[in-house]
């Protein structure tokens, strides 16, 4: 490998700018690295060339530890977004400085700075001063000079940012053409999408100062793996539907799997992902040969060019969430992006306000569904641990976050005419930076109503609350509540110390203590807590209590476990399991003390007889006997409110 990047760290003001990013690039490859602005990427870069200090990781350039070397002594060529040429020296001697200060005699660089100006196509133009040439020209100056004394790897940090649309497109093509005659290791920074399809061998993708995706460009458009991904690299239509063993079902429409599935049973929620262009658009239900989802209504058209953009309203599915695009506040429509060729457009003409059948003719499930995080505060001071934890929690996870803001602050600690937007305020300062998405709302209502309504506009997988130590009962009751408003899970943060005190309730868990009973509802907490674990690099004890069953009853249980052990190492998280005996509350309590747990897992207990979710009998005798640690509530398919 020409590059080697092994867990990459920089922070500025104790946040990571880059976070452990780690990667690798193939001889002869061209890899862009592609973000929005703030992502780390440029940051990434600067430390590969040795511009910038990395404050962990190493890098390696074929195969030497260059990790504190100068950036002289590395073997690269760096090409700034603004051209750095020298002003007072010609385009000739801005192309030979590179080798004047390397004492190469004046033949071999006149011959070398003629084939580089021949090769970005300025060839007699060497005389002309930068001024004299176009931004395009410029920055053709800057590639020919960092290519001068043949590096060994070739780095560009957004070189077309500067310039217009038809002089970026010959200025790739350009730089294409070069790199793949030289056949030189090549890292290309851009925030254009186009630009880095057009481009790369392989693409990764960074946000926030994580790499969440790599991989060719087309793998990660028509395959992406999280809901980050699908979302920033072009139009995507994404809704929550199930797989089943027959296939994906979106409602009452089913998709067959073309592709090899992994074997489960029952059905799970996934996120299923389809494009613009994999829209069908027909007069008739009969004239589709793929699916279709319903009859829609245009209620957008645009031209663009060779092809044609639409939006189309349909009616709710059963069981379906819209994801992207996001449907207008208040309404309970699927909308849905469409793109179609001119020719298409002239054969079936559709405006706003006509009527087509929607079909889809492929779709892809996200391997890992992106998670939303919903965090509830009233502004006093016991709902800052909730956006100490939630908050870091959300990062290392890369979930998007609401800030709830439910009722009037009760005064503790907080000033009785302080606006509500203050409190949120303070509360998104409390929060910080690098999130992957904040949304902040206000709602005059207690919790329990204020997470209804926010959930039936946004539903979240994971709901953020303060529980009052003091007084369990009443928290355990909220908790009750906030469950019962949506198909969420639910962590509970101790509020009795401030956040940053240093008590278990404000530090990120790495131990993390999984409580399941033998049975298919375990699975739930099983898949959840890992999808949540793995970002948090954290191990889990997996237990199940045994309090007095035979022979066969332990052999379940241990084959139950391990099943579950496995489905934790799939995703990455290191796990044991452990079978107690006894009364089940004094041995989780017992297991809590000797594993020195930082986070408790618990099922909800199963309503009997389809009665609604309730936390009292056995949670209720547990909580109160703990120590002051978070413990996450997860809910099954089975217990619904």
């Amino acid at each position: 490998m020409s590059i080697v990047v092994e867990e990459l760290t920089k922070l500025y003001a104790g946040n990571p700018v880059v976070n452990s990013v780690s990667l690798e690039v193939a001889d002869g490859e061209l890899f862009v690295l592609l973000g929005s602005s703030g992502s780390g990427k440029s940051t990434l870069l600067r430390m590969i060339a040795g511009l910038t200090e990395t404050d962990g990781g190493r890098v390696l350039l074929h195969g030497r530890d260059v990790t504190d070397l100068p950036p002289a002594k590395r073997g690269i060529g760096f090409v700034f977004q603004n051209y750095a040429l020298f002003r007072g020296m010609s385009v000739a001697e801005n192309v030979e400085f590179a080798l004047s200060i390397r004492g190469v005699a004046k033949a071999e660089r006149q011959r070398r700075r003629d084939e580089l100006l021949e090769m970005v196509g300025l060839a007699g133009l060497g005389g002309r001063m930068p001024r004299q040439l176009s931004g395009g020209q410029q920055q053709r100056v800057a590639l020919a000079r960092a290519l001068a004394h043949e590096p060994q790897v070739l780095l560009l940090d957004e070189p077309f940012g500067a310039l217009d649309a038809k002089v970026r497109l010959e200025l790739r093509r350009t730089i294409r053409e070069v790199q793949r005659e030289l056949g030189i290791t090549t890292v290309f920074v851009t925030h254009d999408q186009e630009e880095a399809f057009e481009l790369a061998d392989r693409l990764a993708v960074l946000s926030f100062g994580r790499l969440l995706e790599h991989g060719p460009p087309e793998e990660l458009y028509l395959r992406p793996e999280t809901e980050l991904v699908a979302t920033f690299l072009g139009t995507a239509n994404l809704m929550v539907g199930e797989c089943t063993a027959e296939g994906v079902r979106l409602g009452p429409v089913q998709f067959p799997l073309t592709t090899e599935a992994e074997t489960t049973d029952g059905s799970r929620r996934v996120q299923v992902l389809f494009r613009p262009e994999d829209v069908a658009l027909r007069e008739s239900r009969e004239d589709a040969s793929c699916p279709i989802l319903g009859k829609g209504t245009v209620d957008q058209r645009s031209f663009v060019g060779s092809f044609e953009r639409l939006r189309l309203r349909l009616s709710p599915l059963p069981g379906v969430r819209s994801i992207a695009p996001p449907a207008p506040f208040g309404s309970d429509d699927l909308w849905v992006e469409a793109s179609r060729t001119q020719d298409q457009a002239r054969r079936f003409p559709l405006r706003p306000g006509d009527s087509t059948w929607v079909g889809v003719q492929r779709v892809h499930v996200l391997v890992h569904p992106g998670m939303r995080f919903l965090l509830l505060t009233d502004g006093s001071p016991r709902t800052r641990p909730v956006l100490a934890l939630g908050g870091e929690l959300a990062r290392l996870a890369h979930a998007q976050v609401t800030l709830l803001g439910y009722g009037a602050a009760d005064g503790a600690g907080s000033s009785p005419d302080s606006s509500h937007e203050s409190r949120l305020q303070e509360a998104r300062e409390q929060l910080g930076s690098g999130l992957a998405a904040l949304e902040a709302r206000e709602s005059p209502e207690e919790p329990a109503v204020a997470v209804a309504e926010e959930v039936r506009r946004r539903p979240c997988d994971l709901a953020i609350l303060a529980f009052p130590a003091e007084a369990p009962a009443d928290g355990l009751a909220l908790a009750e509540e906030v469950l019962r408003a949506g198909q969420h899970h639910l962590l509970l943060v101790p509020s009795g110390a401030p956040a940053g005190s240093g008590s278990q309730g404000s530090r990120v868990p790495v131990r993390a203590l999984v409580c399941v009973a033998v049975g298919e509802p375990g699975k739930e907490d099983v898949a959840f807590s890992g999808r949540l674990l793995r970002h948090l690099r954290a191990e889990a004890t997996i237990l199940t209590v045994n309090p007095g069953a035979g022979p066969g009853a332990v052999a379940r249980a241990e084959r139950f476990l391990e099943g579950n052990r496995r489905a934790m190492a799939r995703l990455g998280v290191p796990a044991t399991t452990r079978i107690r005996n006894g009364e089940v509350q004094g041995e989780i309590r017992a297991q809590i003390a000797e594993g020195q747990h930082d986070l408790l897992v618990l099922g909800v207990p199963l309503p009997r007889r389809g009665g609604a979710i309730s936390l009292g009998g056995f949670v209720e005798r547990l909580i109160p006997g703990l120590p002051d640690l978070p413990v996450l509530i997860i809910r099954s398919p089975e217990a619904v409110s």
